[in-house]
């Protein structure tokens, strides 16, 4: 995006660019829109398969997997989100468009938050365990998506998978004390 121009990302879409222009006043707003979808997909993803389960140890492993497993088979709505870190510095968007993606995210990461607090975990430290989690998730999808997972002969989802029975082992070590 940062070498595209306006006018090449509105050939590239079959549009003009004043066409693009009454919509979004810049890439960025364009990419913030682009992002914002590819997040309320994620939202929808997470809610539905929550949905399907009543006990919360179920609903905190359907959340957090359906969060793994979007990003898993969506390799370039990852990268959406990627874009933005050029120098580890999040940069491009206005403080308040980035606060409202940012919200948008930490939406899709709530359910499991939030089944951790039912099991009896306090609330910091569920927080820490959900962005443990992000980081984890994160982490492993940048290995997968980018094949690096190869030279540790791994599976991302294996992986991931471990990792959310431990976690769902420490929420349940809180529930029985």
């Amino acid at each position: 995006m940062e070498k595209a121009s306006i006018r090449e990302i509105a050939h590239r879409a079959g549009y003009s660019p004043g066409a693009i222009y009454s919509y979004f006043s810049n890439k960025e707003e364009l990419y913030g829109a682009l992002l914002g979808e590819s997040l309320e997909r994620l939202n929808e993803r997470v809610q539905e398969a929550r949905a399907m389960y009543t006990l919360t140890v179920d609903c905190l492993q359907a959340a957090a997997r359906a969060f793994f497993e979007f990003y898993h088979e969506n390799p370039h709505d990852l990268d959406l989100g990627f874009y933005l870190f050029q120098g580890m510095k999040p940069r491009g968007l206005t403080p308040e468009l980035n606060e409202v993606l940012n919200a948008r995210l930490r939406d899709a990461l709530q359910p499991t938050q939030n089944a951790l607090q039912e099991l009896g975990m306090p609330a910091q430290q569920a927080l820490e365990e959900v962005t443990a989690l992000f980081a984890h998730s994160v982490g492993l999808l940048v290995l997968s998506h980018t094949g690096r997972i190869r030279m540790f002969r791994q599976d991302s989802a294996i992986l991931f998978n471990r990792y959310l029975q431990q976690l769902v082992s420490r929420a349940e070590s809180v529930l029985g004390d």
